[in-house]
């Protein structure tokens, strides 16, 4: 077992620094939610190491503290891929319930609240913490499932307001959930000697990070430099001054037969035509940057073309 937590740890250390490498527009809570998958399997690594028991209830905290954030972490890297708003009384409220189901699970050696007694047995030469549960126990099984509920709340709201583009990165996002309530709920009713939420949070991590290299790829042309209004009068018509509905009538007649624009992409256009920045976008319309790229992409695709650049001179057609 100790081989095994040794190997999720370096894995999970590893897909951090690929994160940290591979993808240019880091999000905070992604970062933080590697940090936290790390710092769990170490608490695992360290528990199978203990040769007494009040080193592993040390181990112990150390795996609930990554735990009991990674769900508050994952749950705000979801709400941003979701194309939400995080608001400061978010975070604010996610961190407070984190400290205080931490300190429930740190008064064990002192109340028993969270654990009525705890113990170590060797299995395969690797210690494992044979626990008695207390009435405090349960809050542990709400908090967890309530922050899976609102994972999984958060998707389909975004489906439903369409700030997800794509309904197939939707299900990925809510697979990676499911994937992490399963292998919870499997643990908790057969008792496996190996904690196999080591691996699942690994697999998550790394979809996760498949997720955000592909969304920072989608539109990897959107960075060229916008038209001036002097450049496009170059092109011989000003599509400075041009009206928005005559730009947008233009940029309509590109669709295939049959194609229209979801209400977001077609937010995402007029502001292109208005010449703002993707980071302007996500501020104006209250989403992440990888969700303009990933709205920018599917527009772009529906119009045939793959930067600003070819966007502008469907304007200038005649």
């Amino acid at each position: 077992m100790t081989v095994g937590y040794a190997i999720c740890l370096t894995a999970a250390a590893g897909l951090l620094i690929a994160y940290l490498l591979m993808v240019k527009d880091k999000e905070f809570w992604l970062t933080m939610l590697y940090i936290s998958i790390a710092v769990v399997n170490l608490g695992y690594l360290l528990i199978s190491l203990a040769n007494t028991v009040g080193f592993a209830l040390f181990a112990n905290d150390v795996a609930y503290l990554g735990s009991v954030f990674l769900s508050a972490f994952m749950f705000l890297t979801i709400v941003r891929l979701c194309g939400f708003e995080i608001k400061k009384a978010h975070v604010i409220t996610c961190v407070s319930m984190g400290v205080v189901m931490f300190a429930i699970v740190a008064s064990s050696p002192m109340l028993p609240l969270y654990y009525k007694s705890v113990d170590i047995e060797m299995i395969d030469g690797a210690a494992k913490l044979v626990k008695e549960y207390g009435v405090l126990h349960p809050f542990y099984m709400v908090y967890l499932l309530g922050y899976f509920a609102a994972m999984i709340g958060a998707i389909v709201h975004s489906v439903r307001k369409k700030k997800i583009a794509k309904p197939k990165l939707a299900g990925f996002i809510a697979a990676i959930v499911c994937s992490n309530i399963m292998m919870w709920l499997f643990e908790r009713w057969l008792h496996w000697g190996y904690e196999f939420l080591s691996v699942t949070y690994v697999i998550s991590e790394l979809l996760l990070l498949i997720v955000y290299w592909m969304m920072q790829d989608y539109v990897h042309k959107d960075d060229v430099p916008v038209l001036t209004p002097a450049e496009s009068e170059q092109l011989g018509i000003d599509i400075a001054t041009m009206p928005m509905d005559v730009k947008i009538g233009k940029v309509l007649l590109c669709l295939k037969n049959g194609e229209t624009l979801a209400p977001r992409e077609r937010e995402v256009l007029e502001l292109i035509l208005q010449y703002k920045k993707r980071r302007e976008i996500a501020e104006i319309l209250y989403v992440s940057e990888s969700s303009v790229k990933l709205y920018t992409r599917t527009l772009y695709s529906k119009l045939g073309v793959t930067c600003r650049e070819e966007l502008y001179a469907i304007l200038v057609k005649k």
